[in-house]
Parts: C-alpha cells; sequence; structure tokens
C-alpha cells in the first residue's frame, strides 16, 4: 500500500462524507456540500489516500499569523495503526511551523498520550457550548 498525501481542494466531497460516517463524526448531519465548505475555509486542508480510497485527513483553521488549530483528523478504522495519522500530524504541525504559526489542538484525555508523543504539551482548557442543531 501506497499512501499519498494531497493538500488543497478536491473534484468531489462525498470520500470525505464516507470518511465521516466511518469515524462516526456524523452526528451533526453535515452534507456533502457542508463538508465542501468546512475544507474549502479551512487554512490547509491534508487528505491520505490508498489510490483513490481516503484513508484519513486533517485541517487547520488559522489566521495566518499566531495560531493554527488542527482539527478534523483522523484515519479510516481499516487503516489506522499503520502510522498515517502520525504523518497527517507531522505534516500539519510542519505547515504551521513554517508559516509560523504555532500549531495547536484539542483532544479528548485519551488521546493526550498520542500527542504528546509527538510534542504537544496540555496548555489549557479546552471548553464546548452544545450545538443546538
Amino acid at each position: 500500500m501506497t499512501i499519498r498525501y494531497v493538500s488543497g481542494v478536491l473534484e468531489e466531497y462525498a470520500p470525505v462524507a464516507a470518511l465521516y460516517r466511518a469515524l462516526g463524526w456524523d452526528l451533526l448531519g453535515l452534507s456533502t456540500s457542508d463538508l465542501e465548505t468546512m475544507c474549502r475555509q479551512s487554512w490547509f486542508v491534508l487528505f491520505a489516500f490508498d489510490g483513490d480510497r481516503l484513508a484519513g485527513m486533517g485541517r487547520v483553521i488559522s489566521d495566518g499569523v499566531i495560531t493554527g488549530v488542527i482539527c478534523g483528523l483522523g484515519v479510516h478504522p481499516e487503516y489506522r495503526s499503520l502510522g498515517i495519522g502520525r504523518e497527517l500530524l507531522h505534516r500539519l504541525t510542519a505547515q504551521c511551523e513554517e508559516h509560523g504559526v504555532i500549531p495547536q489542538l484539542m483532544c479528548s484525555e485519551q488521546l493526550v498520550p498520542y500527542y504528546e508523543a509527538s510534542g504537544f504539551k496540555t496548555f489549557t482548557v479546552g471548553m464546548s457550548k452544545r450545538d443546538k442543531r
């Protein structure tokens, strides 16, 4: 298997919708059009493809000057433990650092060791307001 990493705009976003379903991230009922808008409005988006199949992806939301929030980093369950997530994280972080942007992220507590192994440190408490959709 050869994973190809691609940044930028896709021709179609149905693979993103399929990945979100496989990850259980479709709770908001986002349409393919919503996911396309989400990707297009991100500062940087990176996709990992196995042939034509989307194996994983991640995004950075940023002002382009100070902070870049890494989000939507996920790997299809069938492709986990192959280093794809770490490579996506490395490339997303490198993109931030190349532009002088500080990479940050929020994660669930069980993922803290995963991100710490890549050099991230806990620095604050994250908060969220419940979505009313």
